[in-house]
C-alpha cells in the first residue's frame, strides 16, 4: 500500500501535508481534506464533485503507473461517497 501514497506523493510533489503522508488513514484524511476544498475560504470552494474531477484529470495526466492510477481513482472515490452530502 505504500505504492500508493508515493504515488500521492508524486501528484503532489510541493505540499508538505503530502511528504508527511506515512498511511493509508492520514492519505484519506488528506483526501477528504482536499475534497471539501477546507483550506480555501468559504465564498470560493468548489464542490467535492469539482474537486473530485479536478483530482481524476490530474492522477490520469501523470506519469505514475496505471494500476496506481486506477488504485488512486478508487480511493478518491470512496472517500467522495464518505463526504458526498447529497
Amino acid at each position: 500500500m505504500t505504492e500508493i501514497i508515493q504515488a500521492y506523493q508524486t501528484l503532489f510533489p510541493f505540499r508538505q501535508s503530502a511528504t508527511t503522508i506515512t498511511s493509508i488513514e492520514q492519505l484519506e484524511q488528506r483526501i477528504r481534506i482536499e475534497l471539501l476544498d477546507e483550506f480555501t475560504h468559504p465564498r470560493v470552494r468548489k464542490t467535492p464533485f469539482d474537486k473530485l474531477q479536478i483530482a481524476v484529470d490530474r492522477i490520469e495526466n501523470s506519469n505514475i503507473s496505471d494500476i496506481l492510477k486506477v488504485q488512486l481513482i478508487q480511493l478518491y472515490q470512496t472517500v467522495f461517497e464518505s463526504v458526498n452530502t447529497f
